[in-house]
């Protein structure tokens, strides 16, 4: 298998981390590591504390290629801790500093340290069209099903989502969230 290269410059702060890695020989993803000092790790609060996490890092893609960003399952699974923009997208032409917005789902604080594994980066390839403008569409089984059609109604309640009223689609509705009253007297 020929390897595409992709040249990495390492920033001041991650002088002494390794470079991202394939963890086996078949993984998709590279590990993205925190460069955080080591004496000013990271407190995600729990339950929604979220921050931007610096890798020190600055990459020179391919033309034609982006890099993914993506969670590390075994932070989500244990922790509850993914990346928040997912999957974030680094385009060919960026050349600032690769950084990570990790939030915490879970109900306990999360500390990220220095060298971490927060994230994995994905390489592939990118497909530019030409958007032209149409007044039908061809026509699918499926239509204009979307958000569990393909499992029916079943399917998203059984997630806790509930279908959208008719006139409401596509758009997407945030859940009415009143306020309840305190009553009044003495």
């Amino acid at each position: 298998m020929k390897k595409t290269v992709v040249k990495v410059s390492r920033l001041a702060h991650a002088e002494g981390l390794p470079l991202p890695a394939y963890q086996s020989a078949h993984a998709a993803g590279m590990d993205l590591l925190a460069a955080v000092p080591e004496r000013s790790p990271v407190t995600l609060k729990a339950r929604g504390g979220y921050a931007l996490i610096p890798t020190g890092l600055t990459f020179q893609l391919p033309t034609g290629s982006e890099a993914q960003v993506r969670p590390r399952s075994g932070l989500a699974a244990k922790h509850g801790v993914t990346v928040l923009n997912s999957p974030g997208t680094i385009d060919a032409d960026y050349r600032g500093e690769v950084q990570v917005i990790l939030i915490n789902h879970g109900p306990r604080a999360f500390v990220v340290r220095r060298g971490e594994r927060i994230a994995q980066m994905v390489i592939a390839p990118v497909t530019r069209v030409k958007l032209t403008k149409a007044r039908k569409l061809s026509k699918t089984v499926r239509g204009s099903g979307g958000f569990g059609s393909t499992g029916g109604a079943a399917a998203l309640e059984k997630n806790s989502i509930a279908p959208a009223p008719e006139a409401t689609k596509p758009a997407l509705r945030a859940p009415d969230r009143k306020k309840k009253r305190r009553p009044s007297g003495s």
